[in-house]
Order: structure tokens, then C-alpha cells, then sequence
């Protein structure tokens, strides 16, 4: 690989051009669709400045023995230049104290996902963060995982409509360029393809004895880009002894992100089954009508409006907020205001009510 690539340059001249065809809108708004920035070249598609191929090229070895100097993260840039600091971080990840490894999973959080929006960087890490989310020794490990399943995302709208909820990545039309001004479309693609690459790793985590690392573990295997089969399997198996109510929500909610990147009919009902039968848990339910929503097209079934009125409580809404589907639409009242995005412009807003009222 070319290491003589003047990544300073690249990313002075990729962010230059940006800012000048967003001035005077938000990022979000002018980063997707339309054309190509003219420092952008599709050739590069297959080359060294393809994170994808970077990380396919990889020997597993490096991911193994943390070897970060053998990454060439300043060839690819976050919104604050070119990312060779991030292999510090990482380092500190595995030998900080516990405020400090929060400190440093929210700086991280901050430059290869500023705003929401992934970068090469962040993709670049995806498989470190893996291996020190399976260690037990590592701090903070679910923060580390929300981490992953967050670069292997696209950024999320908060006026989502019917299966915009469980969207990960852009369309195949879609051009996505964050303020860093690399493609975001090849960052969370590399992500999901490392995810995939360790679903092994992940899906081990669904038996981890901390249930907020099983839940977010659910997250992140969603995101994976291939493995479907087994992974789903995996979520199944969990759900049918999981105790804990909130890592219950994931799991379906993970089953319905899979179901919907990667079409199967066999999910689609299965998640009919589940919000259709009053013997399942509140939370079982809810997870499969909103996953059902975000699967099919079709009308919006009265038993269905009934199924989440008596089911979407105060309560409920409080035991789901934690989870990261729910955190992103509001970390305070993610269920109601997700049902009522679900739900429109079909129908009122179901406000979440107390229990017997």
C-alpha cells in the first residue's frame, strides 16, 4: 500500500469543498444524495483509499494482537483530520481506569462519529473494540459495543416514517458525506462487514452475564452485513431464555433490523405472531409491532392499534428507554414519540399511559 498519500491535503481539500456546498445548511441536510463532491473520485472504489478493502486486506492477526501501528489511520480522516490519534485511544481503552475509559469512549464517540455520523476511522476500529467488549477486564464494555453499533450506522431521522426506524445503511443512490468529507456509505459498510467478520465474537456476548452488554451485543449484530442465518439463530436462542426485560426488547428489535436489511418472510411472521399474543411480555410485543411496521406495507391492522394501547405504558416506555433503538429517537419518551412516527400519518399519537389507567 502507497503510505506517500498526503492525507493532509486530501482532508483539507475534501472538507474545504464540503463547506462550501453546505454553507448556511446542517451537514445531515446537505450530505446525502446529489452529486459528488469534486474532490471525490469513484475510482478510488477497490483501491488503498477504499477503507473497505483496508479492512478486508487486513491480516487477522493485527485485530488480535492490538496491533494499532500496522492500521493506516492517517490515510483516513473524522471531522477533526486525519486519524492516527485514534490508536492511542484505543491503547488507553485497554489499560485506563474506568472514568477514564468512559472519558475516552466519549472522545472517541466524538471524532469517528461526530454527530452521528460514521467515519473510516470508526470503521477502522470496529474490530479492536469487538476483541475489548469480549475481555472481561475491559471497562465500560457495553459502551464500548454501543460504540461499534454506532459507526456501523447511518444517522438516524428523527421524522422517520414506517421502516425507517430499522434502516443501517444508504441506498444504493444515496451518496453520504459527513463533515469529514470522506463517503460515509464505504465506512458503514466496512463496519458491518468487521461485524460480520466476528459475528462469532458478538453473538458469544449474548450469553455475557451483564444483561446491558447482551442488549447492545443484539444492536450490533443487527448491523451485520452478511452471517444472517447463523446470527439470527443466535438472537432466537437468547430471546427463548432471556429474564431480562430490556435485553427481550432488543433481541426482537435486533431480529426485525436483520429481517429488514436482509428480507425474510418467515421474521415478518414471526413478528405477527408475537404482537398478536396477549400471553407474551409487553415488551416482547411492542418490539415485534414496531419491527412488524418497519417490515411490511401493508394496512395498519385494528387489533394491532390494539395490541400497543394496552400495552405502551409509562412503565413500558421506561423499561425500553435504555435501549439503543429508543435512545435515539429520544432518551427520555423513545417509545411513544417511535409510535407515533410508526403510526402516522395513519392514526393519532399512542401516548404512553400509566399502568390501569
Amino acid at each position: 500500500m502507497n503510505e506517500d498519500v498526503d492525507v493532509e491535503a486530501l482532508h483539507e481539500a475534501w472538507t474545504d469543498s464540503l463547506r462550501e456546498a453546505w454553507a448556511g445548511e446542517s451537514s445531515q441536510e446537505a450530505s446525502i444524495g446529489g452529486p459528488l463532491p469534486e474532490t471525490w473520485s469513484q475510482e478510488w472504489r477497490g483501491t488503498e483509499r477504499d477503507v473497505r478493502v483496508v479492512m478486508a486486506r487486513m491480516p487477522v492477526e493485527v485485530w488480535d494482537g492490538f496491533e494499532f501501528d500496522r492500521v493506516p489511520w492517517s490515510r483516513f480522516p473524522h471531522v477533526f483530520g486525519p486519524g492516527e490519534e485514534i490508536a492511542e485511544e484505543l491503547g488507553r481503552l485497554r489499560s485506563a481506569d474506568a472514568p477514564t475509559v468512559l472519558s475516552v469512549i466519549r472522545g472517541l464517540w466524538g471524532c469517528v462519529c461526530h454527530a452521528g455520523q460514521p467515519s473510516a476511522p470508526g470503521a477502522l476500529a470496529v474490530p479492536f473494540l469487538l476483541r475489548m467488549a469480549a475481555d472481561p477486564s475491559t471497562h465500560h464494555r457495553s459502551e464500548v459495543l454501543w460504540l461499534v453499533g454506532g459507526v456501523a450506522r447511518r444517522i438516524h431521522n428523527h421524522g422517520f416514517g414506517r421502516g425507517d426506524l430499522l434502516v443501517v445503511g444508504y441506498a444504493d443512490d444515496e451518496w453520504a458525506f459527513p463533515a469529514c468529507g470522506y463517503l460515509q456509505n464505504w465506512s458503514i459498510a466496512a463496519a458491518r462487514d468487521a461485524i460480520t467478520a466476528d459475528a462469532g465474537i458478538v453473538t458469544a456476548l449474548l450469553d455475557d452475564a451483564d444483561p446491558e452488554v447482551r442488549c447492545v451485543a443484539a444492536y450490533v449484530l443487527a448491523a451485520a452485513s452478511g452471517e444472517v442465518g447463523r446470527i439470527s439463530a443466535a438472537l432466537h436462542g437468547r430471546l427463548r431464555v432471556e429474564e431480562v426485560a430490556p435485553v427481550r426488547a432488543c433481541l426482537v428489535l435486533a431480529i426485525a433490523q436483520l429481517a429488514r436489511e436482509h428480507p425474510d418472510e418467515e421474521a415478518v411472521a414471526w413478528m405477527r405472531t408475537c404482537w398478536a399474543d396477549p400471553g407474551r411480555p409487553a415488551e416482547v410485543r411492542v418490539s415485534a409491532a414496531l419491527g412488524w411496521l418497519c417490515l411490511v406495507d401493508d394496512p395498519i391492522p385494528d387489533e394491532l392499534r390494539e395490541a400497543l394501547e394496552t400495552t405502551v405504558t409509562d412503565e413500558l416506555a421506561r423499561v425500553m428507554a435504555p435501549i439503543p433503538w429508543m435512545h435515539m429517537i429520544d432518551s427520555d419518551a423513545g417509545l411513544p414519540r417511535c409510535v407515533e412516527h410508526l403510526l402516522a400519518p395513519h392514526a393519532p399519537r399512542v401516548a404512553a399511559r400509566s399502568p390501569g389507567a
